[in-house]
């Protein structure tokens, strides 16, 4: 709900991640904002007092006037643009909001607009909640953090307090008395519950009772363990993590489940700000390794955002699906893959991309046979899976320095552009493969790159024959490469194709009567080499 008296001021201070920029406040930062809409809910809403996500073109562009021009005559206080890295604002775009009197503020390129928008409901709510008097059992609580909300629940409900995430980490406790039970010690010392009680909870219900509850849950005393309450806390129909009451040597208060209610509510804007910046970490650094291995920004600045040592050499391995059809199962030995190179040692970075990983390898003295190890053990874990998918894994060289990491990532993903085109993944075919081993191939990639503009852009015969046969099935270009992949030996060719010599000998002829390309000319031969392989390429 929007909340009335919450300002940008409140806003600015509430993002502690770094998601949001002010560029300009023409009627100053204390503004009311009082909701938040999305640009292309205009129409549907109404922006009045509201902070715009403008989706469009990002602050630079002076495309962006529009949505300016557009958030300011539906009466909003603020409009968010994207940021483009290293791209100072448009003027254009400056000048609309101030004639306007309308603030604008920078979406971090690394940010996306989902959690923008769940940071700027949280920012509102809780610069609310500090404005809202609350009933007796939780006045003022939220002013203090976590660990101020643990310690008031604690003195209204006269229990010892626990307040956890969805993963059951401790987010913040209240003070722990003599008489506290052995699971809550185990819990704090340990920062989350242990595995043995999730397993626990789980099997006597309480988990799917908490996730699915909206009010307070009684566990009554049970041996040594002792009565608790408990309950989600949630943020409309999403559940943020959860708060536990324990009994630790005295009976609860009768109002205790009435004051729980009321720290929920109070905790909900703490809970999501804390997945806001476990979640800002989490892609500034996939957004600075992201730059780091396909070299855009400032390499440099990545290394140092990533931690990394600029003279550290390293080398980065690509793993793809062997086969994009295969079931969702593919995808989860994705994600196992990527915690396994994560264990492999404790400065190898991973970014899991949609349909790869691409992962950064700190190199020891062993060099390249840390790369070789790595490979060979994600290749092993794939198909040992229960349910796995075999994969393909291409290994660039080992670079001197992490500033050269885009060179070996772009090696990592030749290779495994080449294992793609021999089959790799095939039964009998091999999975991984470093730069290295594959010799000239990765060259000939890099040629077959740099050629297809002029092949696309040219005609003539070759071009003519190819472009046709391709639109009527393709039968005559594979046939000629055969022919030339065994150096012009028609009997193996035939063979290769499962024809007879003679339909082989028929089709070139064909090539050479209906397009005029003479396979025995050599720059003809070259040329149609070229061409054959860039549309196997495709």
């Amino acid at each position: 709900m929007p909340v009335r008296g919450s300002t940008l001021r409140d806003i600015l201070a509430f993002d502690d991640s770094g998601r949001l920029r002010l560029l300009l406040a023409p009627a100053g930062q204390d503004v009311a904002v009082r909701g938040v809409v999305f640009g292309d809910e205009e129409g549907t809403r109404s922006a009045e007092a509201c902070a715009v996500l403008a989706v469009g073109p990002p602050v630079s562009s002076a495309g962006a006037v529009a949505a300016v021009r557009g958030a300011a005559g539906r009466g909003a206080a603020a409009v968010v643009l994207r940021e483009t890295e290293g791209v100072l604002p448009a003027p254009e775009v400056l000048a609309a909001a101030e004639e306007s009197g309308l603030a604008v503020l920078a979406r971090a390129a690394w940010a996306d607009w989902t959690d923008t928008a769940a940071l700027l409901r949280s920012a509102l709510s809780y610069a609310g909640t500090d404005r809202v008097e609350g009933p007796p059992e939780m006045p003022d609580a939220a002013a203090g953090g976590l660990s101020a909300l643990a310690a008031a629940i604690a003195e209204y409900t006269g229990g010892a307090i626990t307040i956890e995430d969805t993963r059951f980490r401790v987010l913040a406790h209240s003070a722990t008395r003599s008489e506290a039970d052995g699971v809550r010690r185990s819990t704090i010392l340990g920062g989350r519950v242990p595995e043995w009680r999730v397993a626990e909870l789980r099997r006597s219900g309480i988990l799917h009772a908490l996730w699915t509850s909206r009010d307070v849950i009684h566990r009554p005393a049970d041996g040594d363990s002792p009565e608790r309450l408990i309950i989600a806390v949630r943020s409309g129909p999403e559940v943020l993590g959860s708060i536990w009451v324990a009994a630790d040597g005295r009976s609860l208060f009768p109002r205790a489940p009435d004051a729980l209610r009321r720290a929920a509510e109070v905790a909900a804007p703490h809970l999501i700000s804390h997945r806001l910046r476990e979640s800002a970490a989490v892609r500034r650094r996939d957004h600075a390794l992201r730059g780091l291995l396909y070299g855009r920004g400032d390499a440099r600045t990545h290394a140092w955002s990533l931690g990394l040592s600029p003279d550290a050499p390293c080398a980065v391995l690509a793993v793809e699906r062997a086969d994009g059809a295969l079931p969702p199962s593919a995808g989860r030995t994705l994600d196992v893959l990527a915690l396994q190179a994560a264990s492999y040692r404790s400065t190898v970075l991973v970014l899991r991309e949609p349909e790869r990983l691409l992962i950064l390898l700190p190199v020891g003295s062993a060099q390249d046979r840390d790369v070789v190890r790595l490979a060979k053990e994600l290749d092993a874990l794939a198909v040992s899976l229960p349910g796995g998918a075999p994969v393909r894994v291409g290994a660039g060289s080992v670079v001197s320095s992490t500033l050269g990491a885009a060179a070996s990532c772009e090696e990592a993903l030749l290779v495994l552009r080449v294992l793609r085109g021999r089959g790799g993944g095939a039964e009998g075919e091999p999975r991984w493969a470093t730069a290295a081993g594959l010799g000239p191939s990765l060259d000939v990639l890099r040629v077959l790159d740099a050629a297809r503009p002029l092949w696309e852009a040219g005609s003539g015969p070759v071009h003519d024959l190819v472009r046709a046969d391709l639109s009527a099935g393709g039968e005559l270009v594979r046939s000629l490469a055969a022919y030339l992949d065994t150096s012009g030996d028609v009997a193996r060719a035939a063979q290769r194709l499962v024809l007879h010599p003679n339909t082989l000998r028929y089709r070139l002829r064909r090539a050479r009567e209906r397009f005029g390309v003479d396979v025995d000319d050599p720059d003809t031969r070259l040329l149609l080499m070229l061409g054959v392989r860039l549309t196997a390429e495709n």
